[in-house]
């Protein structure tokens, strides 16, 4: 079972066999032929010659520049920011497979969302062509220093202040998906009106560029300020963040992501040049906004206003942080003077002097120590304990040793006891450091690597592999068994082995060995004439290993147990391995 024992193994087979991945990336990256694979440039990092290579018979990607590697689900986690089970539920619902049944319930359908994300887009689109005959409205989005190009760049519109404005897009107005969308709601007599009237419309849109919900700021006087659409069937507030579609480029440019506060926020350092921007809707930093940006840069810079408010939405954002952020990722907190907002800091003091705050961000660790140090009075036993009792829980949800390790040992200093005291009293364990060697080994690779490999280059050769003789140990045979395992079961046709074992082994230690084994066969294949050879060999040189290993068993039980202790069969085993018993001993007898 994948996520939780919540999607079937079986599921996740059937759908990357019907998923065609050339075309999946091909929407979203031009590819160009290169022999037997497709290329383009990396949509991961920057480069200007390609070395992102699509394999169309083994299902997957591999960028040779930054190691990017996955099949269909892992393109879309990646690229599009999402989670595993969204990635599925999305590529299933482009092949038109249901959801399988989960612990007893009924199959769940592919929702249907492709005609509510059409009658967003029509709602959008009225929105927009109000805003060209509204003064007011381009009036107040003039005074805040949008222009007519940024405002198209984020299809920026307006609802007109009256009841019923949308009926003149919706000939339909009193259809329940309207409502359900979050468009119409309907007041206390029964009677049915727009949710949003008098309000600048900011569109949110998610990585398929598709229009999910909207966020309204009010041109005049009235509460609230913002109104957002409510949860609906494609809109989650606290999995989605605003301007994240527009800034992607950008982001992965800069391998940076600044999240502030709010819609004009972000509009108004786009209007600046300030692209790589993005910001929560009306909703604290959550987990899966911070694991969805994580996933488009190395680093996130919260940027949010220096008042009480401000280091509130700071602080949350931290607390959410800690159990997602990994060891080569960066998170860092810049706060605004009182009284400014990213617009008006921007406006006096330019693009610069922002960039200079986001440069100098307070890394995670210091403010998180600022901020606790703050509230004790270190001078004190009992403040110093303070701090260590308000520090403990927070360093329970890191997710990071090392950066676990190194604030340990600034509160060791803070409290005034040494680091090994600080951990026996949280309970953690002393960390060692062990070094990799200053000058790895460059070895051949290893029988169970090489006939990996040759299983990766023709799938359908896992038939003739006799599992029961590959070594316990080695990573590389625990992968050929389980791909045996997956041919037995009949879940790996020849074209889909590869894809469905990574997907097998998401997240788990072997997936590594997969991933570099299937790098190395794109650098460099067998020959067709080649492959049957060297297969050969390889199962040859296995059973002579396989030989070495049992007949060692042997000897180490007949010394100390004796001959006696042996039974008949193993008795006979190793007679013909040393040439006594019947046969020729060839079996063994090479082996020796």
């Amino acid at each position: 079972m994948f996520v939780g024992e919540m999607i079937p193994e079986s599921f996740i087979h059937e759908l990357l066999q019907r998923v065609d991945l050339v075309q999946l990336i091909d929407g979203y990256v031009p590819l160009k032929r290169h022999g037997a694979d497709f290329a383009a440039c990396c949509p991961f990092h920057n480069e200007k010659s390609p070395s992102f290579t699509v394999s169309p018979s083994k299902q997957f990607y591999h960028c040779f520049g930054c190691g990017a590697h996955g099949t269909a689900i892992g393109f879309m986690m990646a690229y599009a920011g999402v989670g595993f089970q969204d990635a599925v539920k999305d590529l299933a619902a482009r092949v038109g497979l249901s959801l399988p049944e989960q612990h007893g319930v009924a199959p769940v359908p592919a929702a249907p969302t492709q005609g509510l994300a059409e009658l967003m887009a029509r709602a959008a689109r009225f929105y927009r062509e109000q805003l060209k005959s509204s003064d007011k409205a381009i009036a107040y989005l003039k005074a805040r220093g949008v222009s007519g190009e940024v405002a198209r760049r984020f299809g920026l519109g307006y609802s007109p202040d009256a009841g019923q404005a949308l009926a003149g897009a919706f000939a339909e107005y009193a259809s329940p998906q309207l409502q359900a969308m979050g468009l119409v709601t309907r007041n206390e007599q029964g009677r049915l009106y727009d949710r949003f009237r008098d309000r600048v419309m900011f569109p949110i849109i998610n990585l398929r560029g598709e229009v999910i919900a909207f966020g309204g700021r009010v041109v005049g006087q009235g509460e609230p300020k913002y109104l957002n659409s409510p949860e609906t069937p494609l809109f989650h507030k606290g999995n989605e963040l605003y301007g994240l579609p527009q800034a992607r480029l950008a982001i992965r440019a800069r391998n940076q992501v600044i999240v502030v506060e709010g819609y004009l926020d972000v509009v108004a350092l786009a209007q600046h040049g300030i692209d790589n921007v993005a910001a929560a809707l009306g909703t604290a930093t959550t987990v899966a906004h911070v694991q969805k940006l994580l996933r488009q840069a190395d680093k996130i810079i919260f940027c949010f206003d220096g008042d009480a408010a401000g280091r509130k939405a700071a602080w949350r954002a931290l607390e959410n942080s800690l159990e997602v952020l990994p060891e080569q990722k960066e998170i860092g907190f810049v706060f605004l003077p009182e009284g400014d907002d990213p617009d008006s800091f921007v406006r006096r003091n330019g693009t610069a002097a922002l960039g200079q705050l986001v440069e100098r961000a307070t890394p995670l660790s210091e403010y998180m120590l600022r901020e606790l140090a703050g509230r004790c009075d270190l001078a004190s036993a009992e403040g110093s304990a303070r701090l260590l009792a308000e520090a403990r829980p927070m360093l329970a949800r890191l997710s990071s040793p090392l950066l676990r390790l190194q604030l340990v040992k600034r509160l060791a200093k803070l409290s005034g006891l040494a680091q090994s005291e600080v951990e026996s009293l949280y309970g953690l364990p002393a960390v060692t450091r062990q070094l990799p060697p200053a000058y790895p080994s460059r070895r051949p690779p290893s029988l169970p690597r090489k006939l990996l490999r040759i299983l990766l280059q023709r799938p359908q050769l896992i038939h003739r592999v006799p599992l029961d003789l590959l070594p316990e140990a080695s990573a590389e045979a625990r992968v050929v068994r389980l791909l045996g395992q997956l041919a037995g079961a009949g879940k790996t046709p020849a074209d889909a082995g590869y894809a469905s074992l990574l997907e097998c082994l998401r997240g788990k230690d072997d997936e590594s060995v997969l991933q570099e084994a299937a790098a190395e066969l794109m650098q460099q294949q067998l020959a067709e004439d080649e492959v049957e050879a060297e297969f050969e060999g390889a199962l040859a040189r296995l059973r002579e290993h396989a030989g070495r290993r049992a007949f060692s068993l042997l000897q180490a039980k007949i010394q100390k147990l004796g001959l006696a202790g042996l039974s008949s069969e193993e008795k006979q085993q190793y007679l013909t391995a040393i040439g006594v018993g019947s046969g020729s001993g060839g079996g063994w007898r090479s082996a020796l």
